[in-house]
């Protein structure tokens, strides 16, 4: 009788080492100036008939600590969150928030009309509205007999 030794959690774990690579790779190809990033807001990226829509969580983030770039098609959101005071009772402090520079970027599809991008933030969630361009209708074309 033949013995396999079973691991139920080692797909888990290479998932997870995949997933760290990866993204310790994305990091080490930002810019210098972004090398310091401190925490990856949460996405939502979804298109309507008229506009690409991309939604980020960035509570406690103010509208002034956002920069919002598209160039060369890529969207890129960027700013910082500050950290609060934290007061110490009794020896403990617990702080769970992160504070610090954070960079997100997208791949912009090439009907994207980056020209005319709007943004506007409403309960901590950053709304980045990318309309798209018309589709050019099909010319007939006239032949001329010679």
């Amino acid at each position: 009788m033949t013995l396999i030794h079973y691991e139920p959690w080692g797909l888990a774990g290479r998932l997870q080492r995949t997933f760290e690579q990866v993204l310790a790779n994305t990091l080490a190809r930002a810019d210098a100036a972004d090398a310091s990033v401190a925490w990856i807001p949460s996405v939502d990226v979804h298109e309507e008939p008229e506009r690409f829509v991309v939604r980020a969580d960035l509570p406690g983030v103010d509208a002034k600590d956002i920069e919002i770039t598209a160039e060369d098609g890529v969207l890129t959101l960027r700013g910082a969150r500050g950290s609060e005071k934290t007061e110490q009772h009794d020896g403990v402090t617990r702080v769970e928030r992160v504070a610090g520079r954070f960079l997100r970027r997208f791949t912009l599809p090439e009907t994207a009309q980056t020209d005319a991008i709007s943004a506007k933030q409403t309960n901590g969630v950053l709304e980045v509205s990318i309309p798209k361009q018309t589709k050019p209708e099909p010319r007939r074309i006239k032949i001329d007999a010679a």
